[in-house]
């Protein structure tokens, strides 16, 4: 009999909250069979390892994140539509993948040396030019300020947004859209009261 799809999904959830909480070289299959309420041997049914469980955690996450940047970089939109466009989506990916969110943040530099994990850094650069280019464009059609150092700005945009991950929590007070709003409007238009 053939494992259902429901149940992996459900193991996987599990896999990425253990991931998440002790680090990838701490977790044992043990713990994440524990956690699912399985014996370890049995998980075996559903994954040959727990690093084809992160792998297809990372993998789903980055997948899902691809289809939509690719979806607002294709759309055409001006610099500063496509930055907000951007942060949005990213708030919607750490409210579906909040677990890999995490994950990758704290393990994509030390997983992406093993070739399976290569893609990591693939992303990573693709994920830098998408944001560099989308500001440098706007400085170059005046929409953002002419002195920004494109590099820092990038790391506080990224920074500022992906940190949301630690203390975020999906069905909360704000939904992903609001959050996202609140944030571009400090980014983009400031904390200070304009006079």
């Amino acid at each position: 009999m053939k494992p259902s799809p429901e149940r992996r999904e459900e193991i996987l959830a599990i896999a990425g909250e253990v991931f998440a909480a002790q680090g990838y070289n701490a977790t044992t299959v043990r713990k994440i069979a524990d956690a699912a309420g399985m014996l370890a041997g049995s998980l075996y049914y559903h994954f040959d390892s727990k690093e084809s469980m992160l792998d297809e955690i990372l993998s789903a996450f980055l997948d899902e994140l691809w289809t939509g940047y690719d979806a607002v970089l294709a759309a055409g939109l001006g610099p500063r539509e496509t930055i907000e466009a951007l942060v949005t989506e990213s708030f919607r990916q750490i409210d579906r993948h909040g677990a890999a969110v995490s994950i990758y943040q704290k393990e994509s530099r030390h997983l992406s040396a093993h070739d399976r994990f290569a893609y990591l850094s693939d992303s990573q650069r693709k994920f830098e030019k998408a944001w560099l280019s989308t500001l440098e464009r706007g400085v170059a059609a005046g929409v953002f300020r002419a002195d920004l150092d494109i590099r820092l700005t990038y790391r506080f945009l990224r920074d500022t947004v992906w940190v949301a991950a630690s203390w975020y929590r999906p069905g909360g007070q704000h939904s992903p859209e609001e959050i996202a709003r609140q944030y571009l409007s400090m980014v983009l238009d400031g904390i200070a009261l304009r006079s």
